[in-house]
């Protein structure tokens, strides 16, 4: 069951500093899989098509920053806790009917399984608040769920505010929270900031509720799902978590991987069925790799499409603007970017192909380098259909070589070649008899008297 798009607000806490993160930018920028840590709260939240999504953010966010479309941004000048930011949307809102789910942007692990089972749970039980829980092996210094005699959710305390006897509860508050409205906005009113941290939080509208004759519930979820990232560790923990997860639901998919640890994948990635990633192979954002394709080892991958029954590597890098059409094979120790290589095109080994389009069945020798920088701009290269270009050769764009046509190993072409024509660029051969032994003695003798001086 998922909430109707009419009574589920939707708003995520992302105002921290993330002091223990050690970094110059707010702690929810940091990534995992390619995606801020933020952008995983709201990518959860899209299964309950929530009516409203508002991000809460600190005052040293960046100006540049683009949300998603339909997500608005509010900052929390005064960083006062999570209450704090509660009364500070319930100031810009009208009262509005149905219920708000309030999550964490640092929580990115969390799943729209878990955010879907904290809804109906709230509706099944016909319940007023509803917080996540979890029991983990060791409770640390997690906030603590209290329940009364019979069993009914009375409070929230955190660790520093709590009792030796309150923190000897293994169950420990998971920090997502549902809760109905309008009677949540009444509530905020009646927080304090008389706590150790002398800040106004969330949790504490728990005990109002209760106190208030209203039903708060906990909802079991798992502690993976709630896993919080506060330092550089835990971020490298659940970037781990985060490669299981998008390696086992590509494999269910389709793809083979012969060394599944060792493949790296971004949020975005995609696969189609069919794929062998051989060990090794690093992709960023915007890959998309069709069926057939033969990933061969170290590879690197970024904002590229390769196409159906293609071979790429092994040691190879596709950077941005890469197109690989159907049964292209691209070899070792070879990069490619912006460039679009047709049905059955060949680049083998050790050549830069930058900025160029390489036509049908063309196959490129080893050593080429498109040579598209000036220093200024970026120039392109055509290479047409079924052409032929040696080992070893420079082609200094603006260039284009027609259909057919051969370019002799060695080659610095500067001039566009015609269709079917040859073209070669090289110096004179010569040939001095007994010259190699001469400056070999040159060149000792020379080494010699640097020596001795």
């Amino acid at each position: 069951m998922t909430a109707s798009p009419s009574t589920l607000h939707a708003l995520v806490l992302a105002a921290g500093k993330g002091t223990r993160m050690r970094s110059s930018r707010p702690k929810v920028l940091h990534e995992i899989a390619n995606r801020p840590l933020y952008g995983w709260a709201l990518a959860a939240l899209e299964a309950l098509n929530p009516t409203h999504r508002t991000l809460i953010v600190g005052p040293d966010w960046p100006s540049s920053i683009q949300l998603p479309s339909g997500v608005k941004q509010l900052t929390q000048q005064e960083r006062k806790g999570t209450g704090h930011a509660l009364r500070l949307y319930r100031d810009r809102m009208h009262k509005p009917s149905g219920w708000l789910m309030m999550i964490y942007g640092d929580t990115p692990l969390v799943q729209s399984a878990t955010l879907t089972r904290l809804y109906d749970s709230a509706v099944a039980q016909v319940a007023d608040l509803a917080v996540t829980a979890f029991t983990p092996d060791n409770p640390g210094r997690y906030g603590r769920l209290i329940h009364d005699q019979e069993g009914r959710l009375a409070r929230i305390v955190e660790y520093q505010d709590a009792s030796e006897q309150e923190r000897a509860s293994g169950l420990c508050n998971g920090g997502l929270m549902l809760m109905r409205l309008p009677e949540a906005f009444d509530w905020i009113d009646q927080l304090s900031d008389t706590n150790a941290a002398q800040e106004y939080y969330a949790t504490d509208l728990v005990q109002i509720a209760y106190r208030a004759g209203f039903k708060p519930i906990a909802v079991p979820v798992p502690e993976g799902d709630v896993m919080g990232v506060n330092t550089r560790s835990e971020l490298a923990q659940a970037e781990a978590v985060m490669q299981t997860r998008l390696r086992a639901a590509a494999m269910a998919q389709g793809v083979t991987m012969l060394d599944p640890q060792s493949v790296y994948l971004s949020h975005d990635t995609r696969f189609a069925a069919d794929v062998l990633l051989e060990p090794q192979q690093v992709f960023g954002p915007g890959v998309e790799v069709h069926s057939g394709a033969h990933l061969r080892a170290f590879g690197h991958y970024e904002g590229v499409i390769i196409g159906k029954d293609t071979v790429v590597g092994p040691f190879a890098r596709l950077r941005p603007g890469t197109q690989l059409d159907e049964g292209v094979k691209v070899g070792n120790f070879v990069e490619i970017k912006a460039a679009h290589l047709h049905e059955g095109a060949k680049v083998n080994h050790l050549s830069y192909i930058g900025d160029a389009e390489v036509g049908a069945k063309a196959n490129i020798g080893a050593g080429t380098i498109t040579c598209n920088y000036d220093g200024f701009s970026k120039h392109q290269t055509y290479i047409g259909a079924e052409a032929f270009i040696g080992s070893n050769s420079a082609l200094i764009a603006p260039l284009t070589i027609g259909e057919g046509a051969i370019v002799g190993a060695g080659s610095t072409l500067t001039r566009d070649v015609s269709a079917q024509a040859l073209a070669l660029s090289r110096t004179a051969q010569s040939e001095t008899e007994g010259g190699g032994e001469r400056l070999r003695r040159q060149l000792s003798h020379a080494a010699r008297r640097k020596a001795e001086a």
